[in-house]
C-alpha cells in the first residue's frame, strides 16, 4: 500500500476514534476536568513562542514520568546552552501541572502537546517554531513526525523505550512504521533490547544508540527538603511509627494493600503507618470513599492540617509533585502498577533514597531496570498470585521488613548503589545531541536549511 494511504488511513481512523470517544470526553471533563484543560492548546492553537532568533528546543513528555526523566536533560541544556530557549509539551492534566512547576525557572513555555492531525501539529510547530525537537521514550506520532520531516525539524527520540508488547502490535504495521521511524534524526534507546526492537521495525542502524535510562539520574536522592520536614511534622512521622509507602497505586492495588495493612497492624510489633498516592487525580475521590469504608483513622493531604493528622493510620496523599518528598521518610515503599497489570512504575527515585522497594509481578514498563534489580537482591518483588494470596503475600513481606531493620538497610544500600553505578545517560545523550545543539537549522521561515545530517 502506497505510504500516502497509509497517512490517510491513519488520520481517518484518528478522527473515528476520536468521534467514537468524545461522549466519554465530554464526561471526563466534566467529572474530572482532564479534557477541558488546554484544549486549545491540543488544536493546535499555542500562543506564539517570541525566540527573537533564539535557538528554540521542544522537548514533549507525555506525562509524569516522562516529565521527572526530563528534569536533568533540561537542565544540563539551559546550563550549558543558556541562549537556547526551551518549550515542554506533555499530553497530560497531571503532567502539565508538573511540568509548568519542576520547569519554571528553565522553560520558556509550557503546553499541550496537538492532537495527532497535520493541521493541528502545523499549527503548534509554526507558534513554537523550533531548531529542533526531542520526545522522550515511546512518542512515535506519526503526522507530527511527518510534519516536522517535511519543515526539515530534525527529531530525536531520547531515553527511547520499546516494550516487546508494544513491538508486536507495531510489527502488524511495520511498512507505515518503517516510514514514520524515517522522520527521527536519532533514536536514544535506554536498553541493547529496546535498540533492536525499533531497528527491527525500521530505524537505521547508524541512527540507533543505547545510552541506559535518564531516570537513573533523575532519580539522584537530595537531601530531605521542607516539604518532608512539613510532612514528618504534620503526621508525627517516626521511626517508632514505620511508614509504609504506597506510590502511584491504581485499582484494585488501593483494597490489595488495605486489606494487608489490616493484618500488619494486628501482627506488628510496632504501630505502622501507610500512605497511598494513587498515580491519576481523577481517582483520588475514589480513593478517598474506599478508606471512609475501611473503618480505619485517615487524613487527606489536601485538607486543612488537623490534630488529628497526628493519630491517622492512613494518610491519603491527593496531591501531584509531592510524592518524592515523601520517599527519604518511607522505611520501605510499594511501587503501584505492579500487582494491576498496568506494567509498573518507577522504582528509581526510592532506590535513589535509600528506601527498600516491593513490586508486585507486572513490571513489563520497567523490565531491564526491574531485572537489574532482582539480580542484585537490591528489590523485592512478589510472586504472580490471586488477589487474596497477594494480600498475605504483600503482609508477610512487609512485616518481615519491619521486624528486621538490618535488612532494610542492606536493601536500600543495595538498591541506591545500584542507581549510583547506573547514572550517567544524560551526560551521554546530551553530547550526541552537541550537533544539534550548536548547529541547529533556522527556525520555520527564515531560510531553513537541508535538514540534519550527522557527522
Amino acid at each position: 500500500m502506497p505510504v500516502l494511504h497509509m497517512y490517510f488511513i491513519y488520520s481517518l481512523l484518528l478522527s473515528l476514534g476520536f468521534l467514537i470517544l468524545l461522549p466519554r470526553f465530554i464526561l471526563d471533563a466534566f467529572r474530572h476536568g482532564k479534557y477541558v484543560a488546554g484544549f486549545g492548546e491540543r488544536l493546535g492553537s499555542v500562543a506564539p513562542l517570541a525566540s527573537r532568533g533564539r535557538p528554540v528546543v521542544w522537548i514533549h513528555c507525555v506525562s509524569v514520568g516522562e516529565v521527572q526523566a526530563a528534569r536533568p536533560l533540561v537542565h544540563r541544556i539551559k546550563d550549558q546552552y543558556p541562549d537556547h530557549l526551551i518549550a515542554v509539551s506533555t499530553t497530560t492534566l497531571t503532567g502539565q501541572n508538573l511540568a509548568q512547576e519542576v520547569f519554571k525557572l528553565h522553560a520558556a513555555k509550557v503546553f499541550y502537546f496537538p492532537f495527532d492531525w497535520r493541521w493541528t501539529a502545523r499549527r503548534a510547530l509554526k507558534a513554537i517554531r523550533p531548531n529542533f525537537v526531542l520526545v522522550l521514550e515511546t512518542e512515535l506520532w506519526p503526522n507530527f513526525l511527518r510534519e516536522c520531516r517535511q519543515q526539515q525539524i530534525p527529531v530525536a527520540l531520547v531515553n527511547g523505550r520499546l516494550s516487546e508488547q508494544s513491538c508486536r502490535r507495531y510489527r502488524l504495521i511495520k511498512p507505515f512504521m518503517r516510514r514514520v521511524l524515517s522522520s527521527l534524526a536519532l533514536g536514544i534507546m535506554q536498553t541493547e533490547a529496546d535498540a533492536e526492537r525499533i531497528r527491527a521495525l525500521g530505524l537505521a542502524e547508524e541512527k540507533t544508540l543505547v545510552f541506559g535510562s535518564m531516570k537513573f539520574d533523575a532519580g539522584a536522592a537530595g537531601p530531605a527538603d521542607s516539604l518532608a520536614n512539613e510532612f514528618r511534622q504534620r503526621y508525627r512521622l517516626s521511626d517508632e511509627s514505620p511508614l509504609i509507602l504506597a506510590a502511584s497505586t491504581h485499582d484494585p492495588e488501593e483494597v490489595v494493600l488495605l486489606n494487608s495493612f489490616r493484618q500488619i497492624i494486628f501482627r506488628a510489633k510496632v504501630k505502622p503507618r501507610l500512605m497511598i498516592a494513587p498515580r491519576h487525580p481523577e481517582r483520588f475521590a475514589e480513593v478517598a470513599e474506599l478508606l471512609n469504608s475501611s473503618g480505619l483513622p485517615w487524613a487527606r493531604r489536601s485538607a486543612p492540617p488537623d490534630p488529628s493528622d497526628a493519630q491517622a493510620s492512613i494518610i491519603l496523599l491527593d496531591t501531584i509533585g509531592e510524592l518524592h518528598s515523601a520517599y527519604p521518610l518511607a522505611s520501605l515503599v510499594f511501587v503501584g502498577g505492579s500487582i494491576a497489570s498496568t506494567g509498573g512504575h518507577n522504582i528509581l527515585e526510592p532506590a535513589a533514597a535509600a528506601v527498600p522497594v516491593i513490586v508486585g509481578p507486572h513490571t513489563y514498563n520497567f523490565q531491564s531496570i526491574v531485572e537489574s534489580f532482582v539480580a542484585a537482591r537490591a528489590i523485592i518483588q512478589l510472586e504472580p498470585a490471586t488477589d487474596s494470596a497477594t494480600i498475605i503475600q504483600l503482609a508477610d513481606v512487609i512485616l518481615e521488613l519491619l521486624g528486621d531493620r538490618g535488612r532494610r538497610r542492606e536493601l536500600g544500600e543495595l538498591a541506591q548503589q545500584l542507581v549510583n553505578e547506573n547514572r550517567g545517560a544524560t551526560e551521554r545523550t546530551l553530547e550526541s545531541l552537541r550537533f544539534l545543539l550548536v548547529h541547529s537549522p533556522s527556525p520555520l521561515g527564515e531560510g531553513r536549511g537541508g535538514g540534519f545530517t550527522r557527522e
